[in-house]
């Protein structure tokens, strides 16, 4: 009786490790892509969310986000294919004068420290 015992707890340990595995490779694998639209002349506005959101959808390119802060205008996508498709699509009916550059989140580790510290502040 005690060696089936034994048995079940490696198991299950073994079955946790699994899974925690398996959840931290999800995550990973959900990486958001941003793109960053910014003037290109010094006192010129950003261009507006609206107009940006109408070409996007008229040619099929689904966002999670628009937000303008500061002098920049932040898309943010599910994936670096949408971010990327939405620059072609934005580079080419966009008046000249912007910048939009595409901002992939290469480095996982500060990623997840953000959303810990982000969570953490919205707890207290």
């Amino acid at each position: 009786m005690r060696l089936s015992m034994r048995q079940f707890s490696y198991a299950m340990a073994a079955l946790c490790l699994f899974s925690a595995m398996l959840l931290i490779w999800m995550a990973l694998q959900t990486q958001e892509s941003t793109l960053a639209i910014r003037p290109g002349v010094q006192g010129a506005s950003v261009p507006d969310g609206f107009s940006v959101w109408h070409h996007l959808d008229a040619n099929g390119i689904r966002f999670k986000s628009i937000t303008p802060q500061n002098d920049v205008l932040l898309i943010t996508f599910d994936s670096s294919a949408q971010s990327a498709e939405a620059k072609k699509v934005l580079d080419r009916t966009l008046p000249h004068g912007y910048i939009i550059a595409q901002q992939d989140d290469d480095n996982q580790a500060a990623a997840w420290l953000t959303r810990l510290r982000d969570t953490s502040r919205l707890a207290g």
